[in-house]
């Protein structure tokens, strides 16, 4: 019966791994689509005049988008200035000095709470917070949106990776003298950099990408903005607003701006992966 049994095992075996296969590929597959989509659309408009001039009237060949590049960046290092101390102190507070109390396990569940939120809910209170008080549009209000987007993310990979600092590194700090504040600034959180910074990165390639609080929060700016408490243009509010125009010029660039979306995503999702490999070689 054994020699029966045998056979059949292996019979299924086979079917199990090529039925995971061709799920695996038919996954896949949309993601390849996207790209070469993205890519096949995008390398045909690209030139150095994307970079550096501004976008172009409807009917009017040319053109660019520097102003909304420099304001993705501008709008991403405030929510970045915002989001990473808030992030990492909550998750010291939580892995450190709350321990295994309720208030932790509060604090934490208002943190996964939070990283379910809808990004367009998160962009009403930014518009409620900051727009309504300041009377404008903003890059400030758009970086506070894309930063309340961005906490649950560093907070979570920056208390995995305070939990993941053996006990016994820091009774060992204590015990020759340290104090609490010198072994966690200087040993715990050293030791759980990689994990910092990989939940940074993963942060920022999530807020690149967002389109909605940006909408009611920056809105837009056909020039380069001159403070961060004026509109400002963004990349994905270019694509939105261009991809639906009637002019073909304006959909190029829309492509375009696609593709360097993108290639900053697949850098970034890169430079976290190394981070993460690093931490657990290290």
């Amino acid at each position: 019966m054994s020699y029966t049994v045998a056979p059949m095992r292996k019979a299924f075996g086979a079917f199990m791994t090529v039925l995971a296969t061709g799920c695996a590929l038919l996954l896949a597959l949309p993601l390849f689509s996207i790209l070469w989509t993205v890519i096949s659309r995008g390398m045909s408009g690209l030139s150095l005049a994307v970079f550096t001039e501004l976008p172009p009237p409807p009917l009017m060949q040319g053109g660019g988008f520097g102003n909304a590049i420099l304001g993705s960046l501008t709008v991403l290092a405030i929510a970045a200035l915002i989001s990473v101390p808030f992030g990492i102190m909550a998750a010291i507070f939580v892995s450190e000095f709350a321990r295994g109390t309720k208030f932790a396990n509060f604090v934490r569940f208002g943190i996964n709470v939070l990283s379910g939120v809808p990004s367009i809910i998160m962009g009403l209170f930014a518009y409620a917070v900051v727009v309504l008080t300041t009377g404008t549009f903003s890059a400030l209000a758009g970086g506070v949106a894309l930063a309340i987007l961005m906490i649950p993310i560093v907070e979570r990979t920056a208390e995995e990776g305070l939990k993941s600092v053996p006990m016994e590194t820091r009774q060992g700090a204590i015990g020759v003298g340290a104090t609490n504040f010198q072994t966690i600034s200087q040993i715990v959180l050293p030791a759980a950099l990689p994990s910092i910074a990989t939940g940074v990165t993963l942060s920022l390639a999530r807020a690149a990408g967002e389109t909605a609080p940006l909408l009611i929060t920056a809105l837009f700016n056909n020039f380069y903005a001159q403070g961060i408490l004026q509109p400002i243009a963004t990349l994905p509010v270019l694509i939105y607003n261009f991809a639906g125009a009637p002019y073909k010029n304006q959909q190029d660039l829309a492509w375009v701006a696609s593709l360097l979306i993108v290639t900053l995503i697949l850098i970034v999702s890169i430079v976290a992966r190394s981070f993460a490999r690093r931490q657990h070689f290290g």
